[in-house]
């Protein structure tokens, strides 16, 4: 009888067990639906760049200022970054090393990287995976897999503010003008420059807001862009620069990487073979290897994103699907004014951005731009986008509606006022 009770006492313990063990398995992890909570995750980055390489570095410091918010609060997240990898099988075999080690959430930061993934997400359903940039993840059918951009335009279109400020000094003061200088003109209009990586919306959107921005405050301006085939090439980008400043652009743009087109005009300024040219960066400031010349960057505040994304695994709350805020939340900037700035730029900056918080300045007003001489009422040709209507009215205005319909960037017209060159390199 003794025997029987002990069989019996050993089952009850054993079904006890099962029952505790069957409400949470510590070496188990949940799936990637919001479904429970934790103190603490590993992220994994899969990074096209490194330090070296201004919007890696903007990811990265943004990831580590989420990190240090959420410890504040108790919350713990660890990074561990794979730095340089570039748009190929290479982010599989990353993304099965990075969870192999325990990472809870997957990240990359370039647009090619999302083709890449093979069936690492499918096979993964308890991680979240987010390709920062991408366009794919809504139609995907994974539930685990995200996108997320900033609306990086609005700060282009404040940078393109701050260099329009500045053309206008240079008329205003008559150091500028068509009888002097007739290499920065082309008829009436001023010549401008931007240095674009390649050739897609993301580029497109960003360099038509830095225009309009720039033409808000002088109108008469035509711009030309060169493409490098690269994100980051410091010698391409130096090579881009230097070409525009030969067509004789007054102001130089950018959606490129590095530092090298803002060194090639400090370059050519501190030789004094072009002092008549301007840089506006993009990331980070780069008035340390051109402190005459630059007069911002356009940048992002990805620490808004970061904690978003991290605060929602950690919550077990739902991680948003397509991403995209600017100046609304703070996701996007400019960077501190150089001393080539011109006087009340600051003022043109703060009205600029209060504009576009209130809703009365609209970056892709349909009324600022024109397209084979005509203003658009509609659109329905963006890539990828299957038709649907990017443009949209809105008390009496009408507008291409950026990074609503998803987060990446979306508007690939080209307006007239600006001409495309392709890259000198097949790469």
């Amino acid at each position: 009888m003794k025997k029987i009770l002990a069989i019996l006492l050993a089952l009850v313990l054993v079904l006890s067990l099962a029952a505790c063990g069957a409400d949470k398995d510590p070496g188990k992890k949940e799936p990637a639906n919001g479904a429970s909570s934790s103190d603490s995750i590993k992220v994994g980055a899969i990074l096209v760049g490194d330090e070296t390489e201004g919007y890696t570095l903007a990811h990265m410091n943004g990831m580590e200022a989420a990190v240090k918010a959420l410890a504040e609060e108790g919350k713990t997240v660890t990074l561990e970054y794979k730095k340089k990898i570039p748009e190929d099988t290479s982010v599989e075999t990353n993304a099965n090393n990075l969870i192999a080690g325990g990472c809870d959430v997957i990240i990359t930061n370039s647009y090619g990287h999302q083709f890449n993934f093979g069936s690492v997400i499918k096979d993964n359903p308890e991680v979240v995976f987010v390709a920062m940039t991408g366009d794919e993840a809504a139609g995907s059918g994974l539930p685990n897999y995200f996108n997320a951009f900033t609306k990086v335009f609005e700060s282009r279109y404040v940078s393109g503010v701050v260099a329009g400020m500045k053309l206008k000094s240079l008329l205003d003061s008559g150091e500028l003008n068509p009888t002097d200088c007739p290499k920065n003109y082309e008829g009436e209009n001023i010549k401008i420059g931007y240095v674009g990586a390649f050739n897609y919306a993301e580029v497109v959107s960003g360099y038509t807001a830095f225009y309009l921005g720039l033409k808000s405050v002088v109108p008469n301006v035509v711009m030309t862009v060169k493409y490098t085939n690269s994100w980051f090439s410091e010698e391409r980008e130096a090579a881009v620069g230097e070409f525009l400043m030969e067509q004789g652009c007054v102001i130089i743009g950018q959606h490129a990487d590095s530092t090298g087109a803002p060194a090639a005009v400090q370059k050519a300024h501190t030789a004094g073979t072009n002092t008549m040219c301007y840089s506006v960066g993009y990331n980070v400031p780069m008035t340390d290897v051109a402190p005459d010349v630059v007069l911002t960057s356009a940048s992002n505040n990805w620490e808004v994103y970061y904690e978003t994304l991290f605060r929602a695994v950690l919550d077990g709350t739902p991680v948003p699907q397509d991403w995209a805020e600017g100046y609304s939340q703070d996701a996007v900037m400019i960077t501190d004014l150089g001393k080539a700035c011109a006087d009340g730029t600051q003022e043109a900056v703060d009205a600029a951005i209060a504009g576009i918080k209130d809703g009365s300045i609209k970056v892709f007003d349909c009324s600022t731009f024109t397209k084979d001489g005509k203003n658009l009422d509609s659109y329905t040709e963006a890539f990828g986008m299957n038709g649907a209507e990017a443009i949209k009215t809105e008390n009496g205005v009408t507008f291409f509606d950026e990074s609503t319909l998803r987060a990446a960037p979306y508007f690939d017209i080209r307006i007239d006022g600006i001409n495309e060159i392709a890259s000198d390199y097949a790469d």
